[in-house]
C-alpha cells in the first residue's frame, strides 16, 4: 500500500496542477460567415424530380453499355498512378494514427547498466563491478484531453485520407469515361469524313467525265476538287486527335502509349451508346454522397481536434514514472538486493516568450482556413450539380435541333442532286448542300458528345454511387 506521505505528494502534484489549469485560453469558435447553407432543391432540376432522391450504382459507367469502357476504367482504378500515391497517403496517415495512439499508453523500457571502479583507500586499491538490470515505466495521465485530441485529429485526417483517395478514384473513373466518349466521339467524325471524302471523290470523278465531253466548265471541276481537297485535309488533323485521345486513356489506365486499333472503328461503337438517365437527388444528401466534401469535413473536425490539444499545452503536464530491478556489486561477495523507485512530476509552463501563444494562434488559423475550405467546397459542389442539371436540359433541347436539322438538309442535298443530274441546277448548288450536310452530320456528334459528357459530369457531381459510411464515424465534430 502507498503511505500516507506518498499519498500527500501525488495529492500535492495535481492540487497544484488543477489550480494552473485556469491559464488556458478560451477555446475559439469558427467565424460565422463560415457556415455552408444548402439550398432546399436544385434550381434546374425536373419539377417531377423535386423532393425525391435515386440511388446510384457503385459502377455508374456501365449504363453507357460498352464493355470497352467498362475494362478501360476496371484498369484505371486498378492501375492509374494518381490512385495508388493517394493509397500511400492513406497508409501514411495509418501510421500517423498508430503514433498518436501509443501516446496514451505507458511505456516500458528494459535496461541495464554495468560498471568497474578502480580506486585508491585507505586500506589499499580496491576493485569494484556492478551490474545493475532494471525495468522502467512512464505514463502520462491525460488529465486535460491533450493526447486523447491528437488521438482523435490523427484518426479524422486518416479518414480524411480515405475519403480523398475516393474522391481521386471518382475523379480517375469520371476521367477515363468521358477520355472514352470523346476517342469514341472523334472516331465517328472520322468515320463521317472519310464517307463524306468517298463522296466527294466520286463527284469529282463525275465532273472529271463530264468536262471531258464539254458537258460542263473547267470550273466546275475545279469546284469539285476544292470540296475534296477542305475534306481530305481533315482527316489526319483526325487521326492525330485520336491518337492523342488514346495515349492519354492508355495514361489514364496505367499503360504505355500504344497504337489505336482503328480497323474496327467505324462510328458504331459511338452511336451505340446509351445516354445514361438522370439521377434525382436532394441537396442535402450531397454532404453524403461527396468523397470530396467529406474529405473537407474530416479535415475541418480535425482541426477543431488540434485546436483543443493545443490550447491544452497551456496546462500542467503530470508525468509519472516508476523503475524496479537487481543490483549486483561483486556479485561473488555480496548478495544482491533490490532497488525501485516511484516518482511524479508536474510541468506548468510559465514564461515560453509568447510560444504558446503562437502555436495556439496557428492552430485556430488553420482551424478557420479549414473551415472556409468546407464551405468553398461545398459551394462549388453546388455549383457543378446545377451546371450538369441545366445542361441536361440545354444540350437535349440542342441535340433535337440539330438531329432535325440534319434531317433537312439530307433533304435539301437529295434535291439538290437531282436537279444537278437533271441539269437544272449548276453543280455549286449541290456543293454548297452537301458542305452544309456535312457540318450538320459533324455538329450532331460533337453534341451528343456532348451530352454524353454532361451527363457523366453529373454522375461525378453527385458522388457516382459513393457513400460516407465508408469512412465516416458517427459524429466527426465530437472528438
Amino acid at each position: 500500500m502507498i503511505s500516507s506521505k506518498r499519498r500527500l505528494f501525488f495529492s500535492s502534484t495535481l492540487l497544484a496542477a488543477a489550480l494552473l489549469s485556469g491559464c488556458a485560453p478560451a477555446l475559439r469558435q469558427a467565424p460565422p460567415d463560415s457556415r455552408a447553407d444548402l439550398p432546399t432543391h436544385w434550381v434546374y432540376q425536373g419539377e417531377g424530380d423535386q423532393g425525391t432522391s435515386t440511388p446510384i450504382a457503385a459502377q455508374w459507367w456501365q449504363a453507357l453499355g460498352d464493355a470497352e469502357l467498362n475494362r478501360h476504367v476496371e484498369a484505371a482504378l486498378a492501375r492509374n498512378a494518381n490512385l495508388q500515391v493517394a493509397g500511400t497517403r492513406v497508409a501514411g496517415a495509418r501510421a500517423q494514427l498508430l503514433a498518436a495512439d501509443a501516446a496514451l499508453l505507458p511505456s516500458l523500457n528494459l535496461g541495464a547498466g554495468a560498471g568497474v571502479t578502480h580506486t585508491l583507500t585507505p586500506v589499499g586499491i580496491t576493485t569494484s563491478r556492478s551490474l545493475q538490470p532494471q525495468l522502467q515505466a512512464s505514463w502520462e495521465p491525460d488529465l486535460w484531453g491533450r493526447l486523447a485530441d491528437r488521438s482523435s485529429a490523427s484518426d479524422l485526417q486518416y479518414r480524411a485520407t480515405q475519403a480523398d483517395r475516393d474522391a481521386v478514384a471518382l475523379t480517375v473513373a469520371a476521367t477515363t469515361a468521358q477520355t472514352y466518349v470523346d476517342l469514341l466521339a472523334r472516331e465517328a467524325q472520322l468515320a463521317q469524313t472519310r464517307q463524306t471524302l468517298h463522296t466527294r471523290r466520286q463527284a469529282l470523278q463525275l465532273a472529271q467525265d463530264q468536262e471531258s465531253v464539254g458537258y460542263i466548265s473547267k470550273l466546275q471541276v475545279t469546284q469539285a476538287q476544292a470540296e475534296m481537297e477542305s475534306v481530305q485535309q481533315q482527316i489526319p488533323a483526325l487521326e492525330l486527335a485520336i491518337a492523342r485521345q488514346f495515349n492519354a486513356l492508355q495514361l489514364l489506365t496505367g499503360d504505355v502509349p500504344a497504337r489505336r486499333d482503328t480497323a474496327q472503328a467505324a462510328g458504331q461503337a459511338f452511336a451505340a451508346l446509351a445516354v445514361p438517365a438522370v439521377p434525382a437527388s436532394l441537396p442535402s444528401e450531397l454532404l453524403r454522397r461527396r468523397p470530396d466534401l467529406v474529405q473537407a469535413e474530416l479535415a475541418l473536425a480535425a482541426s477543431d481536434a488540434n485546436l483543443r490539444a493545443s490550447r491544452a499545452a497551456y496546462l500542467p503536464q503530470v508525468s509519472l514514472s516508476a523503475s524496479a530491478g537487481r543490483l549486483f556489486v561483486n556479485a561473488l561477495g555480496y548478495n544482491p538486493i533490490n532497488v525501485w523507485s516511484l516518482g511524479a512530476s508536474a510541468l506548468a509552463p510559465l514564461f515560453d516568450g509568447g510560444r504558446l501563444d503562437a502555436q495556439y494562434g496557428t492552430a485556430t488559423a488553420q482551424r478557420d482556413q479549414a473551415a472556409y475550405a468546407y464551405r468553398g467546397a461545398v459551394l462549388s459542389a453546388l455549383g457543378d450539380v446545377e451546371n450538369a442539371l441545366v445542361g441536361v436540359e440545354r444540350l437535349d433541347v440542342q441535340l433535337q435541333t440539330a438531329e432535325r436539322r440534319r434531317a433537312v438538309l439530307a433533304q435539301t442535298y437529295g434535291y439538290a442532286k437531282d436537279r444537278y443530274d437533271a441539269g437544272y441546277a449548276s453543280y455549286l448548288e449541290q456543293i454548297d448542300a452537301q458542305r452544309n450536310l456535312f457540318q450538320a452530320e459533324i455538329e450532331v456528334i460533337n453534341l451528343r458528345q456532348s451530352q454524353l459528357d454532361n451527363l457523366i459530369a453529373l454522375y461525378r457531381a453527385l458522388g457516382g454511387g459513393w457513400s460516407a459510411a465508408q469512412v465516416l464515424p458517427e459524429d466527426p465534430g465530437a472528438h
